[in-house]
């Protein structure tokens, strides 16, 4: 069984920072991308950022460069680190990772989500 399992989502004030984290655990055999997408109230589900095996990245935010992506890959585990946080930031935010297990099956696997509000 595999599990992704993320943390550091809540509530934090306009200009404020927030890091959030998943890791990846059970029968895995080899991570190849992870990454992470949100999903605002009302909306659709949206791309923030993606982080390859060999640390290649893609931000939707990439001109202002407010959010950063990286990833342990000995650790199974990508991080967001969210910098000058804005109201229309307010989502919940799901982590992904595309993996194999140990019984080949390969395929892409989400997190449940942690909510981050940024609100005064």
């Amino acid at each position: 069984q595999v599990q992704l399992v993320e943390s550091g989502g809540g509530l934090v004030q306009p200009g404020g920072s927030l890091r959030l984290s998943c890791a990846a655990s059970g029968n895995i055999v080899m991570v190849d991308d992870m990454g992470w997408y949100r999903q605002p109230p009302g909306k659709e589900r949206e791309l923030v950022a993606t982080i390859s095996s060999g640390g290649s990245t893609n931000s939707a935010d990439a001109e202002t460069g407010r959010f950063t992506i990286s990833k342990d890959n000995a650790k199974n585990t990508v991080s967001l680190a969210m910098n000058s946080l804005k109201p229309e930031d307010t989502a919940v935010y799901y982590c992904y990772a595309i993996l194999q297990r140990t019984d080949g099956y390969t395929g892409r696997y989400w997190g449940q989500g942690t909510q981050v509000t940024v609100s005064s």
